[in-house]
C-alpha cells in the first residue's frame, strides 16, 4: 500500500477512528498495530506477511536465549544472523550471486550451466530484517531487556508507518514507548501534520514531477548528445532521491507523532554539508548509524590506526552498498562514498578549506557535485550506460539552452528551482530566530502548509512508488 495512494488514506482514517479507543490497553494496542500493519504489509501480495512473522520469531527466541542463557549468547546472536540475513540473501542476493559466478566460470571455460531463480523481491525487506535485528543486538549489548509478550514485539517489528522504507527504529528506543500509553499532546498533533504535508509535497510535488523527465532520460534508447542535458538531469535526480526517500521519512515520522511515538530524524539538509564526513550524518541518519554502531565498530573503528580505519570504513560503505542493491553499479557507487572520505581523512581538505574566505561555500559546491557524479550509478540501468553519461557529461559539448529546452520544458526547471531554493534557505540559517521574525513565520506556517497541500493536488505528478521500495 503506497502513502500516496487513495487505498492508504481510506485505510490511515479508518486506522485513526478507532486508534483513540483500542490504544488505552497494552495487548489490544498491540494487537490492533499488529493486524493494521498486516493489513497495511499485506495489500501488496498476502504471502510476504510470513516473512515478517519470520523475521519476528527469530529475533524474539534469539533475545529470550541470549538473555536466560549467557554461556550461549554468542551462538544465540550468530543464529539470529543467519536466519534473517538468510532470508534476505535469498530473495535479494540469490541471482546476483549466480550471475557472477555463471560469469567466472565462463573466464576460466567451466562449462557449468547455472540458472537464475525467478524471485519476487518482497517490499521493504531489507528495512524489516535490520530493524527487527536492532532488538537482538540491543538485548546481545545490554542495552535492552528481551520482552517476553509476543504481542509487544511484533507491534515493533511490523509497525506499519516506517514498516517498508524507514526510518530503522531501534528497538531500545521503540519498545518503550509502545509499552506506554501515553497522552497525544496538541504539539504532537501540530508537528505530525507539518511532516506529513512537507512529505508529501516532497514526495508527490517535486519527486515525482522531477521522475518523469528523469525517467525518460535513463529508458532511452539512446542517449542525448548534450553535456548541458545530462547534468540538468543527473542534478535533478540529486533532488528526485533525496525528497522521494526523505518525503518517505517525513510522513512516517508525522503518522508516527499522530500516534503518539516519536521516530528519529532519517534526514537533516544533506546537501549543504561542507563535507562527507557530514553528509553521512545527514543523510539516510538512522542507516548509516546502524552500519557504524553494528558494522564499522565491532570491525575496530578507528581503534588500530589509521590502515586498519580505512579498511573498516570501506567495507562498512561497501556492505551498505549492497544492502541498497544487487547489482555492482551499488557497489561502484559506494566505493566512490569511500574514495571520498578517505581522502577527506588524509588531506582534511574540508578543514582547510574551510578556513579561506569563502571556502565553506566552496566545500558545500563540491561535496554537492562529488555526491552528484556518484549518484550516476545509483541511478543507471548498468555500468555501461553510466559510463557513457558521465564521458557526456565531461565533454562539455552540445552546452546549447536550445538543445535542452526542446526535452527539458520550464515544468520540469520550475519544481528544480522550488527544491533548490528550499535547501538555500536552510543553508543560508534563514530560520525566523535569526532574522527576528518568530511572530510573522508563527502566522505563515498556516498558510504555507495550505500552499502545499493544495499544491500536492493540482500539481502532482504521475504516481511513481517511492525508490527506496526497491530496497
Amino acid at each position: 500500500m503506497l502513502f500516496n495512494s487513495i487505498d492508504f488514506l481510506v485505510f490511515l482514517v479508518a486506522f485513526f477512528i478507532l486508534w483513540p479507543f483500542l490504544r488505552r490497553r497494552s495487548n489490544l494496542r498491540y494487537t490492533y498495530l499488529i493486524a493494521a500493519s498486516f493489513v497495511f504489509y499485506g495489500w501488496w501480495d498476502w504471502r510476504f506477511i510470513f516473512l515478517v512473522i519470520a523475521c519476528g520469531l527469530n529475533v524474539y527466541f534469539a533475545g529470550l536465549a541470549i538473555y536466560h542463557f549467557p554461556r550461549w549468547k554468542k551462538l544465540s546472536l550468530v543464529l539470529s544472523l543467519v536466519g534473517n540475513l538468510g532470508i534476505l540473501g535469498i530473495f535479494k542476493y540469490l541471482n546476483f550471486f549466480i550471475a557472477n559466478i555463471s560469469w567466472l566460470l565462463g573466464l576460466v571455460k567451466v562449462d557449468v550451466s547455472l540458472r537464475s531463480i525467478h524471485l519476487i523481491l518482497p517490499i521493504g525487506i531489507s528495512f524489516y530484517t535490520f530493524q527487527a535485528l536492532t532488538y537482538t543486538f540491543d538485548v546481545y549489548q545490554g542495552k535492552l531487556k528481551p520482552t517476553r509478550n509476543l504481542l509487544h514485539l511484533f507491534s515493533y517489528v511490523s509497525m506499519f508507518p516506517q514498516l517498508l522504507a524507514g526510518p530503522i527504529v531501534r528497538a531500545s528506543e521503540m519498545l518503550p514507548q509502545l509499552k506506554e500509553n501515553r497522552p497525544i499532546t496538541e504539539k504532537q498533533r501540530w508537528e505530525g501534520l507539518q511532516l506529513v504535508v512537507h512529505g508529501f509535497f516532497k514526495k508527490v510535488v517535486i519527486a515525482d514531477n522531477l521522475a518523469e523527465i528523469v525517467n525518460v532520460a535513463y529508458s532511452g534508447s539512446g542517449l542525448n548528445d548534450s553535456s548541458l542535458f545530462w547534468w540538468i538531469i543527473t542534478i535533478m535526480y540529486t533532488f528526485q532521491i533525496y525528497c522521494d526517500f526523505s518525503g518517505y521519512s517525513d510522513i512516517a515520522r508525522g503518522i508516527g507523532k499522530w500516534m503518539g511515538y516519536d521516530y528519529p530524524l532519517n534526514f537533516n539538509h544533506p546537501y549543504i554539508s561542507t563535507s562527507f564526513k557530514e553528509f553521512w550524518k545527514r543523510w539516510h541518519i538512522s542507516l548509516s548509524s546502524w552500519f557504524l554502531d553494528y558494522v564499522y565498530i565491532p570491525l575496530g573503528g578507528s581503534k588500530k590506526g589509521q590502515g586498519r580505519a580505512h579498511a573498516n570504513m570501506w567495507i562498512t560503505m561497501l556492505v551498505s552498498g549492497l544492502w541498497h542493491g544487487a547489482a555492482w553499479t551499488f557497489i561502484i557507487w559506494a566505493a566512490l562514498h569511500s574514495f571520498y572520505l578517505s581522502l577527506e581523512r588524509v588531506t582534511k581538505w574540508p578543514r582547510r578549506l574551510g578556513q579561506l574566505p569563502g571556502g565553506r561555500h566552496v566545500a558545500v559546491l563540491l561535496v554537492f557535485l562529488l555526491a552528484t557524479i556518484a549518484w550516476i550509478f545509483f541511478r543507471a540501468t548498468s555500468f555501461k550506460q553510466a559510463m557513457d553519461i558521465l564521458l557526456l557529461m565531461f565533454s562539455f559539448k552540445n552546452m546549447s539552452i536550445s538543445a535542452v529546452s526542446s526535452v527539458i520544458d520550464l515544468r520540469f526547471m520550475l519544481f528544480l528551482f522550488i527544491i533548490i531554493v528550499r535547501e538555500l534557505y536552510f543553508y543560508l540559517g534563514l530560520d525566523s530566530s535569526k532574522i527576528g521574525m518568530s511572530k510573522v513565520s508563527v502566522l505563515a506556517r498556516p498558510a504555507v502548509i495550505s500552499f502545499m497541500v493544495t499544491a500536492s493536488i493540482f500539481l502532482r505528478g504521475p504516481g511513481e512508488a517511492f525508490i527506496y521500495f526497491q530496497f
